[in-house]
C-alpha cells in the first residue's frame, strides 16, 4: 500500500516541478525518483536490490538510444553546416510564398512521410533540419513545428516496427492482422493533423503575421547566406554526394525496420558521421572544429536520455512501477466490467505516459487482460484497446527523443506538453471511435 502511495506521489511531484519550472527536466529526472526510492528503501517496502543496481539497469535500457542520438545529431549537424538543406529551405519558401498555412501543411505531410521508419529521432532531426530555417525566416512559432512533428510521429508509431504494437502483439499473442484494424484510425488521424490541426495553426499565424506576398527576388535575398563564417563551412560543390549519403542512410534505416538487415541505427549514424566528416572536411583541424561546434547540442540531449534511464531504473527497480500497475486494476469498480475494452483504452493513456512501454505492456497489460478475458473480451480487442493511449505516450518525459525535439526548437517541456495534449486528445478520440465503429472492439458486453 505504501509503495503504491509513493508511486503516485512521486509522479505528482515530478509533473509539478516540471510544469511549474521549479526544476529542469535533467535534475528532476534524477533527484525526484532518487528521493522516493530512498524513502521506499528506508520504509522497507522496496524490492530487494541497491540504488546502484537499479540505476545501472535503467541506464542500460537507454544507453543505446543515447549513443545513437549522439551520432545522429552530429551527422545532421554536419549536413546543416555543409548546406544540404539550403536548397530545400529555399524551394519550400518559394512554394509557400510567405504563407504560414502552406508551410504548416507541408510540415504535417513531411513529418508523416518521414515517420514511416518508426524512429522518432530520425523524424525529429530531418523535420527540424528542413523546417526550422523556414520558420525562423518567416518568424513563425516553433511550437507549431514541434507539436505537428510529435503528433504525426505518434500516429505512425503504431506501425508494428514502431514498438508498442509489437509489444501488444507478443504479450497477447495476436497476429499481424492487428495492423489492418489500426490503419483506418491511423489514416483518419493523419488527415486530422493535415487538414484540421495544421490549418487551424495556419489561420492563427496568418492573423499574426499576415500573408507576405514575396517575389522570387525577395525570397532569394531572404535565403542567400551572406555570413562569411557560415559560407566558409558550406560545401555546395559536394551537395549531391551529401544528398545521396543522407537518402541512403534513411533508406537503410527504413529497410532495416522491415527486413532486419542487422544494421542498427547506432552503427548507421556512426558510419555516416565518419564519412560525412572525411568527405566534407578532410582537414583534421576542420573536423575537430565541427565536432566541437556541434558537440554541445548533442551532449545536452544525451545527458537527458541517460537521466530518463535513471528515472526508469529507480521507478521500476524499487517496485513502484509494479505497484502502480496493480493499483490500476483495483480502483476500477466491477460495474464497469462490460466496458472493459474502453477501460483499458482509458488506462493506457496515463499508463503509457507515466510508465515506459515495456513497463505497461509487459507489466500492466497482462493483469488487465486476465480480467478482460473473464468479462468476455478477446485478446485482439484488448490489444487494440491498449494501443489507444499511444496518442499521449510520446509526450512523456520518459521518451528519449523528445529532449532532442525540445532542444532543437528551444521550447519549454511543460508548455509544449500542454499545447500538444489538446491536439493529441483528438487523435485519441479518433482511435477509440474508429475501432468501435468498425466493430473491432465492442463498446459494451452485457455481463
Amino acid at each position: 500500500m505504501l509503495l503504491t502511495v509513493l508511486s503516485y506521489v512521486m509522479i505528482i511531484v515530478f509533473m509539478f516541478v516540471i510544469m511549474k519550472k521549479k526544476m529542469s527536466p535533467f535534475t528532476a529526472l534524477v533527484l525526484i525518483p532518487l528521493i522516493f526510492a530512498l524513502i521506499a528503501m528506508f520504509a522497507g517496502v522496496s524490492k530487494e536490490g541497491s540504488i546502484g543496481d537499479f540505476v545501472m539497469e535503467g541506464i542500460k535500457t537507454t544507453s543505446t538510444t543515447g549513443i545513437m542520438l549522439l551520432f545522429a545529431i552530429l551527422y545532421f549537424s554536419i549536413m546543416l553546416d555543409a548546406g544540404l538543406f539550403d536548397p530545400i529551405t529555399k524551394k519550400m519558401i518559394h512554394i509557400a510564398k510567405g504563407d504560414p498555412m502552406k508551410v504548416l501543411i507541408a510540415t504535417a505531410v513531411v513529418a508523416a512521410a518521414v515517420s514511416l521508419n518508426g524512429d522518432g529521432t530520425t523524424t525529429t532531426l530531418i523535420c527540424c533540419s528542413a523546417f526550422i530555417p523556414i520558420y525562423k525566416k518567416l518568424d513563425m512559432k516553433l511550437m507549431n513545428l514541434a507539436v505537428i512533428v510529435i503528433l504525426q510521429n505518434t500516429i505512425m508509431n503504431l506501425l508494428p516496427w514502431g514498438g508498442p504494437t509489437a509489444r501488444a502483439m507478443s504479450v497477447l499473442n495476436v497476429g499481424a492482422e492487428i495492423l489492418a484494424y489500426l490503419i483506418p484510425g491511423m489514416i483518419l488521424a493523419l488527415l486530422y493533423v493535415i487538414f484540421i490541426v495544421a490549418p487551424s495553426m495556419g489561420r492563427k499565424e496568418r492573423a499574426r503575421l499576415g500573408i507576405k506576398q514575396l517575389t522570387d527576388e525577395e525570397i532569394d535575398a531572404m535565403t542567400t547566406v551572406t555570413d562569411e563564417e557560415t559560407l566558409a563551412i558550406r560545401r555546395p560543390k559536394i551537395w549531391l554526394f551529401n544528398a545521396i549519403l543522407t537518402i541512403s542512410l534513411i533508406a537503410l534505416l527504413v529497410t532495416d525496420s522491415f527486413v532486419g538487415l542487422g544494421l542498427p541505427p547506432l552503427f548507421l549514424f556512426l558510419t555516416g558521421t565518419v564519412i560525412a566528416l572525411m568527405v566534407n572536411y578532410p582537414v583534421l583541424k576542420d573536423q575537430s572544429k565541427r565536432i566541437g561546434a556541434n558537440g554541445g547540442d548533442a551532449v545536452q540531449v544525451v545527458i537527458l536520455v541517460f537521466a530518463a534511464g535513471v528515472f526508469m531504473g529507480l521507478f521500476q527497480g524499487t517496485g513502484m512501477a509494479d505497484a502502480l500497475a496493480q493499483s490500476f486494476t483495483k480502483i476500477i469498480p466491477n460495474q464497469l466490467a462490460g466496458f472493459w475494452g474502453l477501460v483499458i483504452a482509458l488506462i493506457s493513456a496515463p499508463g503509457t505516459f507515466f510508465i515506459s512501454n515495456d513497463g505497461f505492456y509487459f507489466g500492466v497489460l497482462p493483469v488487465l487482460a486476465e480480467a478482460g478475458r473473464a468479462y468476455g473480451f478477446t485478446d485482439m480487442q484488448m490489444a487494440l484497446a491498449s494501443l489507444m493511449g499511444q496518442a499521449f505516450h510520446l509526450l512523456s518525459p520518459l521518451v528519449a527523443f523528445i529532449y532532442l525535439l525540445l532542444r532543437l526548437t528551444g521550447l519549454d517541456m511543460g508548455q509544449w506538453q500542454k499545447e500538444s495534449a489538446k491536439w493529441a486528445l483528438g487523435i485519441f478520440v479518433i482511435f477509440v471511435v474508429t475501432i468501435i465503429l468498425t466493430g473491432h472492439m465492442p463498446l459494451y458486453i452485457p455481463q
